[in-house]
């Protein structure tokens, strides 16, 4: 099989004409038990005409992405690759960017990359360091004084094939940075969530998802049974089942609030070189770093199924948007294979992520 650099529609695209738009085949289906989405003057969630782009054939850009004036989004590790491409597209769109990070050195020169290209941008800066569940307690304080109705929230941040290393807490890092970090995070956010008359939570996995293990609540953080591969393939399952879970809920409750799983495709960002850092030139991390600075997509292309799971007025909760082919191409819906929702690896994983990080996800109607 010969794999060749795929190439599609990015931010700069003309929007296509509305006359030629329809609901696309991958969001017009109606889902049982969600409740219709209340009226808001939030034009990301009722467009006045319908979403550009999303027809039969027509592939989904960002030139699609609704007006965002009045939105707040809290991006994490907005600082560069997707979450940098992510909060650059809200941005231009008129929405107010929490750019949330470790690095603020990096952060502050993102935030100056944006207003190069959008000048107007309306952008603030938020310390957090999702290994430390001190740090984001201290970060959703600040975020929530100074926003009380947020509209999404992008767990974009983590690590990827790292050798072990225990956190501040005693968690494996791997897990802290790409699970309980950003559930203790969505968590102590939900209440400027739900003020919001229909939040977006979008989680990132990856394809490591499908090399996985449920949490073995028993050890949770693979003491004893490390491996690099093992540890991200459990975290990145786990941001499945955390995001599955958190929208059963959402949608139990009665809330029009919905969480949105998307895996970026094979895109060529930092984290694949971070991995050989971290590592000191793993051979299989050398490799990935080779293939994706050959092959893969920009970080532009990479961000489109976390934008779309963020701002497409048709995305669905409890869906997975990915690359139309995979690795590679357009976002679009894509189903989920029965393993991925497992109940009972669900409500394991919520438990455990509760006693881990000591907070009670209390998801309910303000």
């Amino acid at each position: 099989m010969v794999l060749r650099r795929t190439r599609f529609g990015g931010g700069t695209q003309a929007a296509p004409s509305p006359s030629r738009t329809v609901a696309g085949r991958y969001d017009n289906r109606p889902i049982a038990g969600r409740p219709e989405p209340k009226a808001t003057n939030h034009a990301r969630l009722v467009p006045s005409e319908p979403p550009v782009g999303v027809a039969s054939g027509m592939a989904w850009t960002a030139a699609d992405i609704p007006d965002q004036s009045g939105v707040v989004a809290v991006v994490t590790g907005a600082n560069g690759g997707l979450g940098l491409e992510v909060a650059r597209e809200l941005a231009r769109r008129g929405g107010h960017v929490v750019m949330a990070a470790r690095d603020q050195e990096k952060a502050e020169a993102a935030r100056k990359s944006i207003h190069e290209d959008v000048p107007d941008a309306s952008l603030e800066l938020q310390a957090l360091d999702l290994a430390s569940q001190r740090s984001v307690r201290e970060a959703a304080a600040q975020i929530v004084a100074g926003q009380p109705r947020i509209d999404i929230l992008v767990n974009n941040a983590g690590l990827m094939a790292i050798p072990e290393r225990r956190t501040e807490d005693g968690f494996e890092m791997q897990l802290a940075v790409n699970h309980l970090g950003h559930f203790a995070l969505t968590a102590l956010l939900l209440p400027a969530l739900l003020a919001s008359a229909g939040a977006r939570v979008v989680s990132v996995t990856s394809t490591g998802r499908h090399a996985g293990r449920a949490l073995d609540p028993g050890n949770p953080h693979l003491a004893g049974s490390y491996e690099p591969w093992r540890a991200y393939g459990q975290a990145k399952l786990a941001t499945v089942h955390f995001a599955l879970e958190l929208d059963r809920r959402f949608r139990a409750a009665g809330l029009p609030a919905r969480s949105i799983v998307v895996h970026p495709g094979f895109s060529n960002t930092d984290l694949q070189a971070r991995s050989v850092r971290e590592t000191g030139g793993g051979r299989s991390q050398r490799f990935f770093r080779a293939a994706v600075r050959r092959f893969g997509m920009t970080p532009a292309q990479g961000a489109l199924p976390l934008l779309r799971a963020a701002t497409d007025p048709g995305a669905r909760g409890g869906a997975l948007y990915t690359p139309r082919w995979v690795n590679w191409g357009p976002p679009v819906r894509r189903p989920l294979f029965r393993r991925t929702r497992d109940r009972d690896a669900m409500t394991t994983l919520w438990e455990v992520s509760e006693r881990e990080t000591g907070i009670t996800f209390d998801v309910r109607p303000p």
